[in-house]
């Protein structure tokens, strides 16, 4: 659940600092007459993301074993790629991502009504259908319950008060240390949806090499506890992971987190040339 949640709020305070970006800006230059296509755009892509998350259940629900697994493996690998890049991008771009929005946005203006209601539903698409993958792929490791679509609802519903507290100056945070500390925590959950993958791609019968147990902690993490329960939904830890799996998890794991954080390079100013 707490991997569901994680998502949810991390993908949803994205798209809520986006549309309040925009709305503020709509409200400040006086154009509230362009609200509408605002909200018209973000309707769209929710209903999009939402049709896209159940197009990937109902697809892996009516496929065969293999196929099942199959699929399920690629909606994983490609969760990890989507949600690496997202990590790394927001560490970049966090700090002129206001600004950046709003350029986008004047000149949305100045070609009418539709570009604004295309702008909208851009920003608010791209993190939408990331989320409905990253939902689809991290819940694949969860036992067949509703507590992964809680998580990912309450973290959603977390991200939407937060962001309205910002667009109304109650709430105050940090968000290069939220993003920091969340984007460390999806690294792990990334590396968690990475190994359920290279699971999956052994079910299929695609990976059959390493697929011996790495070792065994069913005495120390019995798979029925509670705890074992958690650790598997949170962070897709098992007690008799195999060698690929381990492998991918540590050679994702290891190497994300180095060059998350490694310190930003900052450019320094030019020297001044003398006067000829």
């Amino acid at each position: 659940m707490f991997a569901s949640y994680l998502i949810g709020l991390r993908e949803g305070l994205e798209a809520t600092l986006v549309v309040s970006v925009l709305v503020a800006f709509l409200v400040k230059s006086d154009r509230k007459d362009r609200l509408p296509q605002v909200w018209a755009g973000v309707g769209v892509a929710v209903a999009l993301s939402a049709a896209f998350g159940a197009l990937l259940t109902f697809t892996a629900a009516h496929l065969a074993y293999t196929g099942q697994e199959l699929f399920e493996a690629i909606a994983s690998l490609l969760a990890v790629v989507f949600v690496t890049w997202m990590i790394f991008w927001m560490r970049r771009a966090a700090r002129t991502l206001s600004g950046e929005l709003r350029g986008r946005l004047s000149d949305a203006l100045e070609l009418g009504r539709l570009a604004v209601a295309v702008m909208a539903f851009l920003a608010v698409a791209r993190e939408g259908l990331e989320t409905a993958l990253l939902f689809f792929a991290s819940a694949q490791g969860a036992a067949t319950t509703t507590t992964p679509l809680i998580g990912i609802t309450l973290g959603v519903l977390t991200s939407v008060a937060i962001g309205w507290g910002l667009y109304l100056s109650a709430v105050r945070i940090n968000l290069t240390r939220f993003f920091t500390w969340t984007g460390l925590l999806l690294i792990v959950v990334a590396a968690g949806i990475l190994k359920y993958g290279v699971h999956d791609l052994q079910e299929a019968g695609v990976l059959p090499a390493l697929a011996t147990p790495a070792f065994d902690l069913g005495a120390a993490l019995p798979a029925d506890s509670w705890y074992g329960t958690l650790l598997a939904g949170m962070f897709n830890i098992t007690p008799q992971p195999s060698v690929a799996e381990v492998v991918a998890w540590a050679a994702y794991l290891l190497p994300a987190l180095v060059l998350f954080l490694r310190p930003r390079r900052t450019t320094l100013p030019a020297a001044p040339t003398a006067a000829a």
